[in-house]
């Protein structure tokens, strides 16, 4: 069964009386567990799309289906709760917040998105902090920490509510090579464990080296899809 499921559609922006087309005409599946990234230069319209997969915007043409929904059909609010609910994100700046620990920054979806007792969420967010190797920093500020462990934090929050898809935007750019490698294994290993769907947009060879499936973007159009042989 396709997680994500896109028939013909396009994104087109107006600026005036000029129209600018991100995404043109693109039709593709992408099905559970698997690790995908689209690459492409900049304006190519890797954003744009993990907006949409991310239930964020609305296709301005064609079909999205994400998790059997038809996003189209979403009001604000609606999207709101399906992103809480089914999706998780991750930053290249990270998006922590800075006056909370570690420990409350991965705490914070279920807070906010599930009404978990809070014992359940001591248990949860201590055995995420365990899995991605932050247990022993979980009661540091933010700006005490790397930016390797930043990322991990940032894994361990996405996923929290138990996502179907995580969503990553430039998640090695701001990471050493050692930090990005550590991230990517972290990430490969937790999708494979836990079945969760990652999806990253990225100019990082290292990101590319690793997926499944690679779609590669130009001016808006999808160019090129390769499958990794293993």
């Amino acid at each position: 069964m396709s997680l994500i499921s896109c028939d013909g559609i396009s994104k087109i922006y107006k600026m005036g009386e000029v129209e600018i087309k991100a995404l043109n005409n693109i039709s593709l599946e992408i099905s559970k567990s698997q690790f995908v990234s689209f690459i492409g230069p900049s304006g190519s319209g890797k954003t744009t799309m993990l907006n949409l997969f991310g239930v964020l915007d609305k296709p301005t043409l064609g079909t999205l289906k994400v998790i059997d929904t038809d996003i189209s059909k979403l009001n604000y609010v609606e999207r709101a709760k399906f992103r809480g609910e089914h999706l998780g994100f991750i930053f290249q700046n990270f998006n922590l917040i800075p006056v909370l620990t570690v420990y409350e920054n991965v705490e914070y979806p279920l807070v906010m998105v599930k009404s978990l007792p809070q014992k359940e969420r001591r248990e949860k967010v201590l055995s995420l902090l365990d899995a991605v190797g932050m247990l022993d920093q979980k009661d540091k500020l933010i700006n005490q920490i790397s930016g390797g462990q930043k990322q991990r934090a940032a894994i361990a929050r996405a996923l929290t509510t138990d996502p179907k898809i995580v969503l990553a935007d430039e998640p090695t750019a701001n990471l050493d090579h050692v930090s990005a490698y550590k991230v990517m294994s972290l990430m490969k290993k937790l999708s494979k464990e836990v079945g969760t769907t990652f999806i990253f947009s990225t100019h990082d060879p290292k990101i590319v080296k690793e997926v499944d499936i690679t779609y590669t973007l130009e001016d808006g159009i999808l160019i090129k899809r390769e499958v990794r042989s293993n």
